[in-house]
C-alpha cells in the first residue's frame, strides 16, 4: 500500500504543477462568496457547478443503500411498517454522516450504512440462535462508535491497525464481498436449499418442473426463475454500464430489473400464475408519513430504551453474563476492525482519484475524516441504522471534480429529499436489491490481489480468513479464525517475534469466543 500511496502523492504533485501557471479564477461576492469561501471552492479550483453535479453524481452512485439496507433490516424490525421504519433509519444516517464529512471535514465524500457491516449484523448477530434483538445490536453499533472515536481522538487506531495481520486484513473486504454476493444469490433465488450438498444452483430446466415465480409467505419474497433470471440480468446490466462509465450505473442497474420484474410478472399474471396475482393484489403507494411514524415508534432510540435490556439472552439456556461479555467485546472489537478497514481503504482510494492527498500520500483532513465517521456511527446507532461509513462510491463524485464539502452539502441535501420516496422504494423487489449486493461482492474481491499467494503462511491465513466467512456465514468468526491461524502459523514455523502483543490480546479474545458463545 505504501508504494501506491506514493504513486498517488506523485501523480497529484504532477497535477498541482501542471496547473500552477494557470490565473487564479475570482471568487464570488455576496452570500455566494461567503459560502465559497468557507469551503474553499474557488482557492480548491473548483467551482459550485462542478461541485453540484459531484454531488449529485455521488448521490446516484450509493442511493441504493436505501433501499438494500431497508430490505435487509425489514425482517428483522417489530413495527407496523418495519420496511418505511428501517429505510428512514437509513437515510437519517446517511444525512448525518454526509453533513458531518461536508462540515467538519470539508471534504467531498458521503457516507451512509456500510455495506458487509449490515450483512454482520443481521445475518450474525441477529442469528436466531443468539437470542439478541435488532434493539441490542444497536447497542453493539453504538459500542463500534464509540470505540471508534477514542482510536481516533487518542491515535490508538494506527496500533490496531498494524496488529491486524496483513493476510487477515487484505482478506477481510475479500471474505465480506463474497459473504454479501452470496446472501444477494439467496435473496434472489440464485442459489437454493439442497439437502444433499447444503446448496445449489436454481434449475432453469423447464421439462422438470421448475416454478416459474413462486410466492413465499413465510419470507414474504418471490422466488423461481423469474427472480433469478431478472437478478443475473441485472447484474451484468450493473457490469456493461460500469464499463461504459455511466454514472449511477448500480442504481440503473437495480432500476432497470425491477421494472423488467414486474413486466415479466405482468406476464405471468396473463399466463394465470397464481403469485403474480398475489404480487399485483398486494401493490399498495403508503402515505410517506408513515414510515416517518414508524421510524419514530419503533427505531429511532431503540437502543436506550430498549437495547441495553439483555435478560432474554441471559435467560436462554446455556449463556450467561460471562457469555454476554464476550459477545459484547468481540462484535464491537468486529465492527470496529470491519469499519476501521473499511474507512482507511475508502479515504485513500477516493481521496487519491481526486488529488486530496497531502506531499506525505495522506488524505486531507485524514483526522478530522475519521472524526466525522465515528461520531456519524454513534449518531446512527441512535437513529437505528447499522454502522454508518465512508462509501467508496464517493470516488464517483470525486472523479467527477468534486474537491470540498460543498459536493457533500449537495449529497446530503438529496438524501433528505430521498427520505419521502419510500412508498416508491418499498415497490423494489428483493430480486433487484440482489444486483446491488452481488455488485458490490464483485467490486470488494479486488483486494484478493493484495495478497501474497506465494508465502504460504499468509496463504493459509487470508484463505482461512474469508473462507470461513463465506461457508460459516459470519463475518466474526472469519476474523477471528484468520487471527488465531495466523498465531498458530507464526508459533510453529519460529516467528513468534512478529506474533505483536495486541495480537495475542486480540487472538486470545476471539479464543474465548469460539469456546462459550453462539456467535
Amino acid at each position: 500500500m505504501a508504494d501506491e500511496i506514493q504513486q498517488d502523492a506523485e501523480q497529484s504533485a504532477s497535477a498541482a504543477e501542471a496547473t500552477a501557471n494557470q490565473p487564479a479564477p475570482q471568487p464570488q461576492k455576496g452570500f455566494w462568496g461567503k459560502v465559497d469561501e468557507w469551503f474553499g471552492i474557488t482557492k480548491s479550483g473548483s467551482n459550485y457547478r462542478t461541485e453540484i453535479v459531484a454531488g449529485l453524481t455521488t448521490f446516484m452512485a450509493m442511493v441504493y443503500i436505501l433501499m438494500v439496507n431497508a430490505g435487509m433490516f425489514s425482517g428483522v424490525i417489530t413495527s407496523d411498517d418495519p420496511y418505511g421504519a428501517a429505510y428512514i433509519a437509513t437515510a437519517i444516517g446517511a444525512i448525518i454522516g454526509t453533513l458531518l464529512m461536508a462540515f467538519m471535514a470539508k471534504m467531498p465524500l458521503a457516507q451512509a450504512s456500510g455495506m458487509g457491516i449490515n450483512a454482520f449484523i443481521v445475518f450474525t448477530l441477529l442469528d436466531k440462535a443468539t437470542g439478541l434483538t435488532y434493539a441490542n445490536c444497536m447497542v453493539f453499533v453504538l459500542l463500534d462508535g464509540v470505540v471508534f472515536l477514542l482510536l481516533t481522538v487518542t491515535g490508538l487506531r494506527r496500533k490496531i491497525f498494524e496488529a491486524i495481520p496483513a493476510g487477515v486484513r487484505h482478506a477481510i473486504p475479500v471474505g465480506i464481498g463474497m459473504f454479501i454476493a452470496f446472501i444477494g444469490m439467496q435473496q434472489a433465488g440464485i442459489i437454493v436449499d439442497n439437502p444433499s450438498t447444503l446448496t445449489g444452483f436454481i434449475s432453469f430446466n423447464v421439462l422438470s418442473g421448475t416454478d416459474f415465480m413462486v410466492y413465499d409467505a413465510i419470507n414474504n419474497a418471490y422466488v423461481g426463475m423469474l427472480p433469478a433470471i431478472v437478478a443475473i440480468l441485472g447484474v451484468i446490466a450493473i457490469a456493461i454500464l460500469s464499463k461504459k462509465n455511466v454514472k449511477g450505473a448500480v442504481l440503473w442497474g437495480l432500476l432497470g430489473s425491477a421494472v423488467l420484474f414486474y413486466v415479466l410478472a405482468g406476464i405471468a399474471y396473463g399466463a394465470n400464475v397464481s403469485a403474480a396475482k398475489i404480487l399485483f393484489d398486494n401493490i399498495e403507494l403508503s402515505n410517506p408519513f408513515k414510515a416517518f411514524a414508524a421510524w419514530g415508534k419503533d427505531s429511532v432510540g431503540v437502543v436506550f430504551y430498549e437495547g441495553f435490556d439483555f435478560s432474554h439472552y441471559l435467560g436462554t439456556d446455556g449463556n450467561n453474563v460471562g457469555t454476554l461479555i464476550v459477545v459484547l467485546i468481540t462484535s464491537a472489537l468486529s465492527l470496529c476492525m470491519i469499519d476501521m478497514f473499511d474507512t482507511i481503504g475508502t479515504l485513500y482510494g477516493a481521496c487519491s482519484k481526486g488529488n486530496l492527498l497531502d506531499e506525505n500520500g495522506t488524505p486531507l483532513n485524514m483526522e478530522k475524516m475519521m472524526l466525522a465517521d465515528a461520531i456519524a456511527t454513534c449518531t446512527g446507532s441512535i437513529a437505528g441504522t447499522s454502522t454508518v461509513t465512508t462509501f467508496v462510491e464517493s470516488s464517483s463524485g470525486v472523479a467527477a471534480g468534486g474537491k470540498t464539502g460543498f459536493t457533500s452539502l449537495v449529497t446530503g441535501i438529496c438524501f433528505i429529499i430521498a427520505m419521502f420516496l419510500s412508498p416508491i422504494a418499498q415497490l423494489i423487489p428483493r430480486c433487484a436489491t440482489a444486483t446491488a449486493l452481488i455488485w458490490v461482492g464483485v467490486l470488494m474481491m479486488s483486494s484478493v490481489t493484495k495478497i501474497d499467494w506465494s508465502d504460504a503462511a499468509d496463504a493459509i491465513v487470508a484463505f482461512v480468513t474469508f473462507m470461513v466467512m463465506l461457508l460459516g456465514y459470519s463475518i466474526s468468526k472469519g476474523i477471528g479464525m484468520g487471527i488465531i491461524t495466523f498465531i498458530l502459523v507464526r508459533l510453529f514455523t519460529g516467528k513468534v517475534k512478529e506474533i505483536s502483543v495486541a495480537t495475542w490480546v486480540i487472538g486470545v479474545i476471539f479464543l474465548a469466543t469460539f469456546l462459550v458463545s453462539s456467535i
